[in-house]
């Protein structure tokens, strides 16, 4: 069977076509593999800053007090309260990240219910949170903003705008 150049030609690109379908079908699964490890860093990231942040406060026994008095509605000098003010936004900006991680796909459902959950007991249990947050949620993505509102009673913010 003598192949004319016309058979040669056609089974070249059917042979070219192959390649390049096996090329996408190898970048889609490259892709995913990406998808994957990025979530898994970006998680791991913000385990870090977790840990980082409860340990620096489980080693400095002045900011654990402070923080201790300041939840429970203690009075607080003012040095005391800006720095109380600091450690509470600071940490605030960690929940307002995994929030957008959530929003960008990086943290299932529940996993994010079970972040939510806990910052709800924390504020529950945080005398000063309200006040803190009413004063300076301006500062935080509107997203963010709505989802915190939605874990504080309707009116926490209200006694303190006027």
């Amino acid at each position: 069977m003598k192949l004319t150049s016309d058979q040669l030609n056609r089974w070249l690109s059917l042979g070219a076509n192959l390649g390049v379908l096996l090329g996408i079908i190898l970048l889609v699964v490259e892709l995913d593999q990406n998808r994957d490890m990025i979530r898994a860093q970006t998680r791991n990231d913000l385990s870090w800053q977790v840990t980082d942040f409860l340990s620096r406060i489980a080693a400095d026994a002045e900011l654990s007090s402070l923080k201790r008095r300041a939840e429970l509605g203690e009075d607080l000098t003012v040095e005391e309260e800006q720095r109380y003010k600091y450690h509470f936004f600071a940490n605030t900006r960690i929940w307002e990240n995994f929030h957008y991680q959530y929003r960008q796909g990086m943290f299932d459902d529940i996993e994010y219910q079970a972040a939510k959950n806990s910052w709800g007991k924390l504020i529950g249990v945080n005398m000063r949170f309200a006040q803190n947050w009413c004063s300076g949620f301006v500062n935080f993505s509107q997203d963010f903003e709505r989802e915190i509102n939605n874990l504080l009673d309707d009116d926490d913010c209200s006694e303190f705008s006027k």
